[in-house]
């Protein structure tokens, strides 16, 4: 068991919608072709993990910590919590969001 293999797949599942929707339908097989290394035990226990903790943990972040999803659609990812972007939509919120940012004067 590898602690460090664990917390890499945690930090994907909250940060990669794409990964997160292909992890939950096939644990062991999309963990091993990410090239984690996890035990049967690991991937039985995250697999546990509920994926609407995940998703939300996941809009919470700020955009720049998100992997951005290029897939038409990454296996119903976004559905888990109950609403889809299109990739235009997607894109052009984050666009904003960073253009917002950097027009902020920075304080400090």
């Amino acid at each position: 068991m590898s602690q460090a293999a664990v917390e890499k797949a945690i930090g994907k599942l909250v940060t990669d919608d794409t990964f997160r929707a292909r992890f939950f339908a096939d644990p062991a097989g999309v963990s091993f072709h990410a090239g984690l290394e996890l035990s049967g035990v690991e991937v039985a226990a995250l697999s546990r993990l509920p994926k609407t903790v995940l998703a939300e943990v996941s809009r919470r972040l700020d955009d720049r910590l998100r992997r951005l999803c290029l897939d038409a659609d990454p296996g119903g990812a976004s559905t888990e919590v109950g609403h889809r972007e299109t990739d235009t939509a997607a894109n052009a919120r984050i666009l904003n969001n960073a253009a917002q940012r950097a027009r902020k004067p920075r304080v400090g």
